[in-house]
């Protein structure tokens, strides 16, 4: 059998959502829609997408009785247009699938423009995602993740689940790290966080020691920082985007450098060269690491909008979050945990269930990040700089 990332592990089917008049499946197609259905394709899941959705949408808003629509608010002209949008698809695309794929053939609709566009590519990935999972496993689902750029909740999904396999019980067990650094260990975990998130870093600057020292100091630096206020529900997204707009805006300059106070001294904290031990300190490290690494990529993503990426602009992403409350509530929430029961026990029962609720409370959802980037100040990340800069 060849290997997994050699297999095909699920196919999407896409057809232009026709206009007036225009016929959905060839002839070809329909036989192939019939060959699933009657179970000759095997397991691989197929997902029929349907395109330019936003197209359909425009059509049926100009078809929309405007003596009719004078009267509404934009809103309501929208909720009219979406049920026209949905009947019309009904009648054009998914009675002619069903006619062949059965009821049950997974479909989703597609825009490549529009105020939601991102949002339909999120759920034909999560859809996607969901499938390859079910029908072809857990591995293959993360790599389905790995693969994507669209949907950030997806990759700390990923994030989570290479962690339970590689190296949380590992953590709790010391018998993988024997004999090893902290830092031989968190070089491991390290590694693997960055791959998931699969940003366009041609050079190396996420896993150069640079950055792996910045997020070692940060486990240490963090425990005296901000917190947010308890009694705000404050979400991820929005505080790192004020943090962001308050860094920016004392700049001296747009083209002024980035300065991170735990990288005036690129040199890692002392316990990192320590010989791995089982203890609960350790641990703690280890899942401050996880989740700071974590929040911060996310934070990337929310910046770098798939584009290469520079010092800069990892710069302010660590800066964003190092100074953002949120940061504070994050180790603040995690020595709370381990007060109430230890880390060491619960991955000793294989229980970190609240641990993967932490993390998965920080997402920034693939609908919340068009417009959080819509609220962000422009700047300029393209050009690099040094890791260490004097203000």
């Amino acid at each position: 059998m060849p290997d997994l990332k050699d297999q095909l592990h699920a196919v999407w089917l896409c057809f232009e959502i026709p206009r007036a008049g225009g016929r959905l499946l060839e002839t070809g197609v329909e036989q192939f829609l019939t060959s699933k259905r009657e179970g000759e394709l095997g397991e691989i899941p197929i997902v029929v997408v349907f395109t330019k959705y936003d197209t359909l949408l425009d059509r049926m808003e100009r078809t929309l009785d405007k003596s009719f629509t004078k009267d509404l608010s934009k809103e309501a002209v929208q909720e009219l247009t979406k049920k026209s949008a949905k009947d019309k698809l009904k009648e054009v695309c998914i009675a002619p699938l069903e006619k062949f794929a059965g009821s049950d053939m997974p479909h989703v609709t597609v825009s490549t423009k529009g105020n939601h566009h991102e949002e339909t590519l999120a759920n034909l990935i999560r859809t996607t995602e969901e499938l390859v999972c079910k029908h072809i496993g857990t591995d293959a689902s993360v790599m389905t993740s790995v693969a994507q750029r669209v949907d950030p909740g997806l990759k700390i999904k990923a994030s989570i689940e290479v962690g339970k396999r590689k190296y949380w019980k590992a953590l709790a067990s010391s018998a993988p790290f024997k004999n090893r650094s902290m830092w031989d260990c968190l070089h491991v975990l390290h590694t693997d966080i960055v791959n998931v998130w699969n940003f366009q870093d041609p050079d190396g600057h996420l896993c150069s020691p640079e950055f792996r020292t910045i997020m070692t100091k940060m486990v240490d630096e963090l425990d005296v920082g901000p917190t947010a206020d308890p009694n705000k529900n404050l979400a991820f997204g929005l505080s790192i985007v004020g943090t962001i707009a308050g860094i920016l805006s004392a700049l001296a300059g747009p083209a002024a450098p980035i300065v991170v106070p735990i990288v005036a001294s690129v040199v890692a904290a002392k316990w990192v060269y320590e010989v791995y031990q089982r203890s609960r300190s350790a641990l703690q490290r280890f899942m401050k690491y996880i989740i700071d690494l974590t929040l911060v990529l996310q934070t990337l993503y929310l910046l770098s909008e798939n584009r290469k990426l520079s010092r800069r602009a990892i710069k302010l992403a660590v800066k964003s979050y190092h100074d953002s409350p949120m940061s504070g509530t994050v180790h603040d929430r995690i020595q709370q945990y381990d007060k109430q029961s230890t880390f060491l026990e619960r991955a000793d029962r294989d229980s970190l269930d609240q641990f993967v609720r932490l993390l998965q409370s920080y997402n920034i959802s693939a609908e919340e990040m068009p417009g959080l980037r819509g609220k962000l100040p422009a700047v300029d990340l393209s050009s690099d700089e040094p890791w260490d800069t004097k203000s």
